[in-house]
């Protein structure tokens, strides 16, 4: 505890260039003092206490919540240091924005880390609290910290999200799949077809190769700050709040800026063009119900993304005579009572256009129901 009057204070020895103010008299530390220091050395904390916040300040400031940052990182306030960096190795990967994480929990946690792994803001953030470190204390809490800086110290540049959301150095992300439906008579899936179709889709710009501007430079985004997501919370009534996360309008999503002068004239900054494309489905005979053709490569294109793929699904059509289970076709015919037990013949048109005699001979009944 620290007096509460006026210390007399002097100046003693440093390094060059490094005063520092220290009390006049120095009193041999007491046995709980002295375990004290030790409990810190253990845990990597320093020594000695931390400048009174009234020296710094001219006040000391108030007491706040000092357990936030442990909740978020899941270790008890007496962890260790191996024990800090594999809860926050565990937690990050989880939480990476491109490993489809929550972008807000990635910067809590990196907030967490970065304070926590540092000796003497742990040991302010101990004492005092969260607004302790916002006041200026050690150097503040953590708050301009690029939380993809901290990961890539972790696991380099090349895992997911080094270089604080920017596109270079990130490891490429597979497109989504375009799907359509494809509609097929059940003549078409008996005897095979082919169809065209005409699709517009996106194509990196020819000019910046993507890049969007000019000189092929980009920088993070000011609104969400590189994370492509904003999270925008909505009061519903009296202690009742709705949080919803969605893509950055900014910079939809991608997490980067680009200045109005150096945008690319080919695309504006878009980075892509729309383009239309003609593709030849061929369905083959005997194809089933909600069967897949696909196209590789033929989605939409992106940045640093490996193109998708266009699917087509075929639907197959209902049709007024016959009835298909799996490579079977059924066809009803209802005949008279006389035509059960005399016989009857009945000549079928099938999907191909061939003529079939079906018949059955006289004195040869026919049941409700009964196949040939």
């Amino acid at each position: 505890a620290y007096p509460a009057g006026p210390n007399p204070l002097s100046l003693s020895l440093a390094p060059p260039g490094r005063p520092t103010l220290t009390a006049s008299s120095s009193p041999l530390p007491r046995p709980r003092e002295r375990g004290d220091r030790r409990r810190r050395a253990r845990r990597g904390l320093p020594t000695h206490p931390t400048t009174p916040p009234a020296k710094m300040f001219g006040r000391a400031p108030k007491k706040s919540d000092n357990t936030k940052y442990y909740e978020v990182l899941g270790v008890p306030k007496n962890a260790a240091q191996d024990d800090l960096k594999k809860a926050y190795r565990k937690a990050a990967i989880k939480n990476h924005p491109d490993k489809g994480g929550d972008p807000e929990k990635f910067k809590e946690l990196a907030q967490a880390y970065e304070v926590l792994s540092d000796p003497e803001k742990r040991e302010i953030y101990d004492q005092y609290g969260e607004d302790a470190l916002k006041e200026g204390m050690g150097g503040g809490g953590g708050g301009g910290v690029d939380p993809f800086d901290i990961f890539s110290s972790f696991f380099g540049p090349s895992f997911g999200g080094g270089g604080g959301g920017s596109s270079r150095g990130r490891r490429q992300r597979r497109g989504e799949d375009v799907v359509h439906p494809l509609k097929a008579s059940l003549e078409d899936l008996y005897n095979g077809t082919s169809k065209k179709l005409s699709l517009s889709r996106s194509v990196l710009c020819s000019k910046c190769k993507g890049k969007g501007s000019k000189s092929g430079a980009s920088m993070r985004c000011p609104g969400c700050q590189g994370s492509g997501m904003k999270v925008t919370i909505r009061q519903l009534g009296p202690s009742m709040i709705q949080q919803m996360q969605q893509a950055c309008n900014d910079c939809k999503g991608t997490g980067e800026s680009i200045n109005d002068k150096d945008r690319c004239p080919g695309c504006k900054g878009e980075k892509v063009l729309q383009e239309k494309k003609v593709l030849e489905v061929h369905v083959e005979k005997g194809m089933q119900h909600n069967q897949k053709i696909t196209f590789p490569g033929e989605a939409d294109e992106a940045p640093d993304t490996v193109t998708g793929d266009i699917v087509f699904v075929v639907q197959q059509k209902e049709h007024p005579k016959f009835k298909r289970k799996g490579d079977d076709l059924f066809y009803e015919h209802t005949i008279s009572l006389t035509e059960a037990l005399c016989g009857f013949q009945l000549v079928l048109t099938h999907l191909d256009n061939r003529q079939l005699l079906i018949k059955s001979n006289p004195g040869e009944v026919v049941k409700p129901g009964m196949a040939s």
